[in-house]
């Protein structure tokens, strides 16, 4: 709220704050000096909050007094010596940020004065991100907050805020435990069984090193070398094509003599 000792009528908005000089006073209010061409005008109902049975009894001529503009008309400036609220009911609104001061802490929650007529509850649950047991451990009284309206009910005259919904989100670096074992499992092969019977991929990797043939360090044979090799192995394979078929023929000989020996051993039978 502005303070303004002398503005035009027209650029008071309401619940501008105004210094003034009461230059009278009657039995349904006060007269005010508030520096601008239209009067200023206190009606006895906005002297304070309580109720007032004589004006005199709240102020006097002469008197200077904060008060804070209701509404400008064409003859009038009306005004209030009751400070009026930061918010009204029909300025509050879902998702808007409203700052205020921490006024009450219960089992359940934290009661938040926001200006407006009553405080606003901020949940145990929105006080901030992860598990909380109680509002102390986050919050205590007397403490500046900025939260969120979350919800408005003018008819209960209840407000709910949230201080979680103005936190930043907090970014999970490490892995799931559940994550981990599967890459592990895709090195070794399988299943939590594979992965029990499998050995670190830097022991597999020594196992195969072992495992491979060794490279020979000999010297590699030339063209002529490997012609001759092959020209020995060509003469072996003729010679022993050569020597099976002999010994063959060899044992069909036999076995023909053998068949005409029997033959001439044969006796004549009689016809």
């Amino acid at each position: 709220m502005n303070t303004t000792d002398s503005a035009p009528a027209g650029a008071l908005e309401p619940k501008t704050k105004l210094n003034g000089k009461i230059v009278k006073t009657t039995l349904a209010g006060a007269l005010v000096d508030v520096g601008n061409v239209l009067p200023g005008v206190i009606h006895i109902s906005q002297l304070q909050k309580d109720a007032v049975n004589k004006v005199e009894d709240v102020v006097k001529e002469g008197q200077v007094v904060d008060v804070w503009v209701r509404r400008v008309k064409k003859d009038r400036i009306e005004l209030t010596m009751i400070e009026p609220l930061g918010l009204e009911w029909r300025e509050i609104h879902p998702d808007m940020v409203v700052k205020g001061k921490i006024v009450r802490i219960e089992t359940y929650g934290a009661f938040v004065d926001i200006g407006a007529e009553r405080p606003g509850l901020v949940h145990v649950s929105e006080l901030t991100r992860g598990y909380v047991k109680t509002p102390n451990e986050v919050v205590k009284e007397g403490d500046d907050v900025e939260a969120k309206v979350l919800d408005v009910d003018r008819r209960k005259r209840q407000i709910r805020l949230s201080i979680k919904a103005l936190l930043p989100e907090v970014v999970e670096e490490e892995k799931p435990q559940r994550e981990e074992r599967r890459e592990r499992n895709t090195y070794s092969g399988g299943g939590e069984r594979g992965a029990k019977r499998s050995k670190p991929r830097k022991q597999q990797e020594e196992v195969i090193e072992m495992e491979a043939e060794p490279v020979s360090t000999e010297p590699e044979m030339t063209a002529m070398q490997i012609a001759w090799l092959q020209a020995q192995n060509r003469q072996k394979s003729r010679n022993q094509q050569q020597k099976a078929k002999r010994t063959k023929s060899g044992l069909s000989q036999e076995s023909e003599e053998i068949f005409n020996r029997t033959l001439e051993k044969r006796l004549p039978t009689g016809g």
